[in-house]
């Protein structure tokens, strides 16, 4: 039996296969969203080479398993859900909250707009944020023609909330002050 070879071809022309549902452009909105969530998790498990053992890595393997799920979810138009499609992590939600606030807990109170950057750790969080923004925009618009579960956007909201507050905590751990802008100087 010969092995399984990861090129297949089929997308030589430009188009890709949903889950069950035939093929689509490379450029079709549903497969910006979820190729927005998968650079999302290609970013999240560069940050987590940079973090620490720590609550900050927990977190970023729990939300790199979410994303895969997520992003079945996405891969898949409405109609044709399967039963072996993942469940959506509508619990995480409450729970990235907790994050939130723990994160929020141990830094100094924000008091103006914070300069991405900082040390390695936060200032790689500050990419993941940015890029969890861009697969929220890339799922909201998918949202405005087609069916998407509410939970998935939520989550993208809240991540990068903590994405946010984790790079807070990863400067205020490695004793590096939050870098305020104050406007054009």
């Amino acid at each position: 039996m010969s092995k399984r070879r990861l090129y297949t071809r089929t997308g030589d022309a430009g188009s890709t296969a949903l889950f069950g549902a035939g093929r689509v452009s490379k450029a079709d909105s549903r497969v910006e969203a979820y190729g927005s969530v998968d650079e999302l998790n290609a970013v999240l498990g560069w940050v987590n080479t940079m973090v620490d053992a720590s609550e900050i890595g927990d977190a970023l393997a729990i939300v790199q398993r979410d994303l895969f799920a997520i992003g079945a979810h996405l891969a898949t138009p409405p109609g044709r859900r399967s039963p072996k499609l993942p469940p959506l992590p509508s619990e995480r939600i409450d729970e990235i909250e907790r994050w939130i606030d723990t994160a929020e807990d141990a830094v100094p109170e924000l008091t103006a707009f914070i300069l991405p950057g900082g040390s390695p750790p936060a200032a790689a969080l500050h990419v993941a944020r940015t890029v969890c923004r861009r697969a929220e925009r890339r799922v909201v618009d998918l949202s405005l023609s087609n069916s998407i579960d509410a939970v998935i956007i939520m989550y993208l909201n809240r991540l990068s909330d903590w994405l946010f507050a984790a790079a807070r905590l990863a400067n205020h751990r490695a004793g590096i002050a939050d870098r305020e802008w104050h406007g054009i100087e």
